[in-house]
């Protein structure tokens, strides 16, 4: 009986993280061959999926959902963590992949533990540890790998992409650490989903979902738009919760790596996008740096570090 709920965490988490991926590289076919803009995508995207979450997080129990609200603590926190946390990682993200595009956007927001460590140590909260060393050389020389392609010619992505990528990990490292407390105390669905929500809501100040031309969008769009929403984003982070269930955070985390693999294998074989042996390797590198760090987590019983995109 043990095996078989196991399987089904595994199950979980690898749709999920497959989905996340795949979401990223639909997400660029959008913006490059559609026309569609950043702004629009994110605000559409955290509306319909945060609601989505709440229903579901309504269906499992009805009286915390709204509970969260009757907490002038955590109404204050959530907001943070919606315009902040959710809606920044999302917005960066998404731009990072529009101006280059899906797998060196991911991996660069999967330097999120770096910047996690760099924050707890300049903040005095633990000290530079070897492991934790090795782990930012892992980082940066596989960075320099993806990025340039082992020359120092030029960048494989334009400059703009990289500096929206960085800025992702960093919000992802914000996001990371400050949804912890949150998380605990009123569960992942209904946290994630307001979080999107009040992320949707901000961003469509800026860019009301509602204005666009869509008369001229074909059925491949419609489905293109639906995969983002619901398998890309609502459906990947309901799969990811529900797997903690039946496996580890460490567990989740390290097949959660999945998601940048996905991502390059989908820009490769379907976007026709190139990726070359030292990009491959440097690809390498910072995946191996997330399954490293996840590991000394386990071992140690510290908190793992969970990425969710």
């Amino acid at each position: 009986m043990e095996n078989q709920r196991r399987w089904v965490g595994f199950i979980l988490v690898i749709l999920g993280a497959t989905f996340w991926g795949i979401g990223g590289t639909v997400a660029q076919r959008l913006f490059q061959e559609d026309s569609i803009t950043v702004e629009w995508l994110v605000s559409i995207r955290l509306l319909i999926a945060g609601s989505l979450l709440l229903v579901l997080s309504f269906i499992k129990d009805r009286k915390q959902v709204l509970k969260i609200w009757s907490d002038k603590n955590a109404r204050i926190q959530i907001v943070i963590f919606g315009l902040l946390g959710m809606l920044a990682v999302q917005y960066t993200y998404m731009a990072s992949i529009k101006l280059g595009n899906a797998a060196v956007a991911t991996l660069l927001q999967y330097l999120a533990p770096v910047f996690i460590i760099l924050y707890l140590v300049l903040a005095k909260v633990s000290k530079l540890k070897a492991r934790d060393l090795f782990a930012v050389v892992l980082a940066l020389s596989g960075t320099f790998l993806l990025l340039t392609n082992g020359s120092l010619a030029g960048l494989s992505v334009p400059a703009s992409s990289v500096i929206w990528g960085i800025l992702s990990g960093i919000s992802l490292a914000f996001y990371t650490l400050y949804a912890g407390v949150l998380l605990k105390k009123w569960g992942s669905l209904n946290v994630i989903g307001w979080a999107m929500v009040i992320g949707g809501i901000g961003m469509s100040i800026i860019q009301p979902p509602w204005s666009i031309d869509s008369s001229k969008w074909s059925l491949e769009m419609y489905f293109y738009i639906g995969f983002v929403i619901f398998f890309g984003t609502m459906i990947a982070f309901w799969f990811y919760i529900e797997s903690l269930k039946y496996l580890k955070p460490q567990e989740t985390t390290l097949l959660g790596s999945l998601e940048p693999l996905a991502a390059i294998i989908t820009s490769v074989l379907w976007l026709h996008i190139p990726f070359e042996g030292y990009q491959f390797l440097g690809a390498s590198l910072i995946l191996f740096m997330v399954l490293y760090l996840s590991f000394f987590k386990d071992k140690s019983e510290k908190d793992g570090l969970r990425l969710i995109d």
